[in-house]
């Protein structure tokens, strides 16, 4: 891997593996019209996500919460910087409401940074959660949160909403982490997500995600997968980074998808117990594949798989 962003290695020419499969199930369009039916945004539409199509086509979708408008301007993100709107008191139960009509058993629900706020929609969070317990019981919900700003108050008022699976993505390397992710801190991510894990000792499995492509090196990589391990983190997500538009960063490097796997391979020998690797893998495709039980001590019954 490139050791720097050296400007005469970006490439937007994308290689033969990278191939996003067009919709063609009706189960697609019916995902579709139900998320615009109860006005709700997805991460997979504003961050455009390659694989929304086939996430749709099997009646899946994460679910972005607080809004469409982030207070950061990350510079890997398609979702749009801009003042957020307040937030709404029904999105909870329009979230809960589409699982149920959706049928799902296991949801990732997400948002937007919102640094407007003093807890960064944590009550939010917690609230959406509780929603969607109420409304289908039984369920696996994972959270794919922001840094909160670090600040603890905000992130036990998440936990004790008691979701299964707690993400918080690395996103970069710590070299890169700068340049990659606007106000966050590899550091304070890493303390989030071993905070989490110590305010639910052995009742949540935490996850996190890595893009390759960027500028990283190996070595840099292995050393953040030791420091995901160190925080307690069995979940782990490797995928590429795709150039949003000419705004944002380049793409530095394809990496191969013998790359991806063999440094699957090397994840588990870390200790992680899922890992997701892959050029088009991201935070949430597949989630239902992991089996967040085996992590899963004293906590509600889980039902895994869509």
């Amino acid at each position: 891997m490139p050791s720097k962003l050296d400007p005469a290695l970006h490439t937007d020419k994308k290689p033969p593996w990278i191939k996003v499969r067009l919709p063609t199930n009706p189960v697609f369009w019916s995902t579709k019209s139900m998320v615009s039916d109860l006005k709700l945004h997805t991460v997979c539409e504003e961050a455009q996500c390659p694989n929304r199509w086939e996430c749709w086509s099997q009646g899946t979708a994460t679910f972005m919460i607080a809004g469409d408008r982030c207070t950061r301007a990350c510079g890997f993100c398609a979702v749009k910087t801009a003042k957020p709107f307040a937030l709404e008191a029904d999105e909870p139960a329009r979230v809960a409401t589409a699982t149920k009509r959706m049928g799902l058993n296991h949801v990732v629900i997400t948002a937007v940074a919102r640094d407007d706020l003093a807890d960064g929609g944590a009550r939010h969070f917690a609230e959406t959660i509780e929603a969607v317990r109420i409304e289908n019981p039984g369920i696996t919900i994972e959270i794919l949160v922001p840094d909160f700003n670090g600040k603890d108050d905000a992130l036990q008022t998440v936990m004790d909403a008691r979701p299964h699976i707690f993400n918080h993505n690395l996103e970069t390397v710590e070299r890169l982490t700068l340049l990659v992710r606007s106000r966050a801190m590899y550091r304070r991510s890493l303390h989030v997500l071993k905070r989490a894990k110590e305010m639910s000792g052995d009742r949540i499995a935490t996850k996190s995600g890595i893009m390759l492509g960027l500028g990283e090196t190996e070595a840099e990589v292995l050393q953040a997968l030791d420091d995901l391990r160190e925080a307690g983190v069995t979940v782990l997500t490797l995928g590429q980074y795709l150039r949003p538009s000419a705004k944002h960063l380049p793409v530095v490097e394809y990496v191969h998808p013998d790359q991806f796997a063999r440094l699957k391979v090397i994840a588990e020998e870390k200790g992680f117990r899922h890992v997701a690797s892959g050029p088009l893998v991201r935070s949430s495709y597949h989630a239902s594949d992991f089996k967040p039980e085996l992590d899963l001590v004293g906590h509600d019954t889980v039902a895994v798989g869509v």
